[in-house]
């Protein structure tokens, strides 16, 4: 038997990278899959290829109004919501003098604001089917660097948002893990408007063995199919290579 069979998943920022990876793990496994980004066409794709029922759905979690209407409509296809993997991210590198801080808005927007949108819409029915919010951070809420310094502080910021929201649910059966990957080989680092530092994650990649999407999708599907009795609240998962 399937380990998510009847079971209903929504993944954010789906349309590439991790998004895409985990929406095919959790399809194979048995769950119906709402997946969400921006990009539609990548996503018509993503259902020709997914092996079970995938809704792709547009989806801006920027925009609070377009967050309810994503879950809202998962519900009401799906007649219930299990899992949320809140994967939307952008990273925009640069050094904090002379930054376009327009560039910060965006991180924000997208990374803290983006996922807090998303669980603030899911919890009602999460709370109701006792599901599981996975939260896709980074090493960089971990350990911040040169040019990494808003970045990092949207990442730290969802763990610290992560573990408010583990407390508050935990004994209501709800879930919550945060997953944080090293370098993973996505299109991430393609968003760098900054030549000069996206040259240096292109140099930084090329320097080490990276991760591969479909490995922290393993992760993500690791940590949704553990009993229920059985919380995996934090999985880091770096290359071999990486030392920070």
């Amino acid at each position: 038997m399937s380990t998510l069979a009847g079971k209903v998943a929504l993944v954010t920022g789906a349309s590439s990278g991790i998004g895409r990876a985990t929406a095919l793990a959790l399809s194979e496994a048995g769950a119906k899959v709402v997946a969400g980004a921006r990009r539609t066409d990548r996503l018509e794709t993503l259902a020709k290829e997914a092996p079970g029922e995938l809704l792709p759905l547009a989806l801006d979690v920027t925009d609070q109004g377009s967050v309810q209407d994503a879950v809202a409509e998962a519900v009401g296809r799906f007649g219930a919501l299990d899992v949320v993997v809140n994967n939307a991210g952008l990273m925009l590198s640069g050094m904090i003098l002379g930054a376009d801080t327009r560039e910060w808005t965006r991180m924000v927007e997208t990374n803290l604001l983006g996922s807090m949108y998303v669980v603030h819409a899911a919890l009602p029915h999460l709370l109701r089917s006792k599901g599981t919010v996975v939260q896709v951070s980074s090493t960089s809420g971990r350990t911040a660097s040169p040019a990494g310094g808003v970045y990092s502080a949207t990442k730290f910021g969802v763990n610290a948002f992560s573990e408010a929201l583990r407390q508050e649910v935990t004994k209501e059966g709800v879930r919550v893990v945060v997953i944080e990957p090293g370098f993973v080989s996505t299109e991430l680092t393609g968003h760098i408007t900054d030549e000069t530092m996206r040259a240096m994650a292109r140099d930084m990649a090329a320097s080490m063995r990276t991760l591969r999407s479909e490995d922290i999708a393993a992760a993500v599907l690791y940590a949704v199919t553990q009993p229920e009795h059985v919380a995996v609240n934090e999985i880091l998962v770096r290359p071999v290579d990486q030392t920070q």
